[in-house]
């Protein structure tokens, strides 16, 4: 017996049966393709970027799943503002592509435990010390460790070439809040420093004025606290690629992949 090809629509159904209810209004949105069109293969990326699209449609996929936008925006632009002249060209390429486009942003992150922080707890084999999961960040009680010691154990399980750090680097750290993506602001960082007892936190990126400073003066303040700053993509890289993951056993008559872009900096 044939196994029956998915749909686009298909597949957006099994990414939102997780989440519950979504809210409104939502970035998750098939930017480009049909929803009735026949799934051939799937990619995933943390960005949908036009190398990724291309290197789909060369292995005969037509189906991008990206977790962040591939016009240079959170939201969609109003029909009020004008495109972007690279943003028209890259519009252009993906339809001339035949490749759908669908980003999967909101839906993730309302699984529980949050998907991308589930599986950045993973990737870094830090599962067993999870102390609890909360919608925005992963608490964790570690083995202790200096700061130098897990900016190099997270560089070589996530395959990073660099990350940053603040604090003292020989201290040794063991309560851990981890948030991915642009979670790492002071409203959800500072409380978690002073009501949960983190001393050390890991995420993605945030305001250079707000968590960092913070950190920096409690320690000059006799607090000793850690910073480890991975990225945006880095921190949620894992999760896409447990996407990819989900969805392969979803769906196991067509191929899924994962596939991770370059860095978009380099260290000089």
């Amino acid at each position: 017996m044939t196994a029956t090809i998915p749909t686009v629509q298909t597949v957006i159904d099994a990414l939102l049966a997780p989440a519950g209810s979504m809210p409104e209004p939502t970035v998750d949105k098939l930017l480009h393709g049909s929803r009735d069109m026949p799934v051939t293969g799937i990619v995933t990326a943390f960005m949908p970027t036009l190398r990724i699209i291309e290197q789909a449609a060369r292995l005969g996929a037509n189906l991008v799943i990206g977790h962040e936008g591939p016009f240079f925006s959170h939201r969609e632009r109003s029909a009020e503002e004008a495109e972007s002249r690279i943003a028209c060209a890259k519009r252009q390429a993906i339809e001339r592509s035949g490749v759908a486009v669908y980003r999967c942003h909101d839906a993730p992150h309302r699984y529980e435990p949050d998907a991308l922080t589930a599986a950045l707890v993973a990737a870094l084999d830090w599962t067993p010390y999870v102390s609890e999961h909360r919608p925005e960040a992963a608490l964790l009680q570690l083995p202790p460790a200096s700061l130098d010691e897990f900016a190099g154990q997270i560089k070589h399980r996530l395959g990073l070439a660099s990350l940053r750090i603040s604090g003292d680097p020989e201290a040794l750290y063991s309560r851990a809040a981890l948030l991915v993506g642009c979670r790492g602001g002071g409203s959800l960082v500072i409380p978690l420093l002073e009501r949960s007892g983190a001393d050390l936190i890991v995420y993605g990126e945030g305001p250079e004025w707000e968590t960092p400073e913070y950190v920096r003066e409690a320690n000059r303040l006799g607090s000793p606290t850690g910073l480890i700053v991975l990225g945006h993509a880095e921190s949620e890289e894992p999760g896409m690629a447990a996407l990819a993951a989900m969805l392969s056993r979803l769906f196991p008559q067509i191929p899924v992949r994962h596939i991770r872009e370059e860095p978009v900096f380099r260290s000089v």
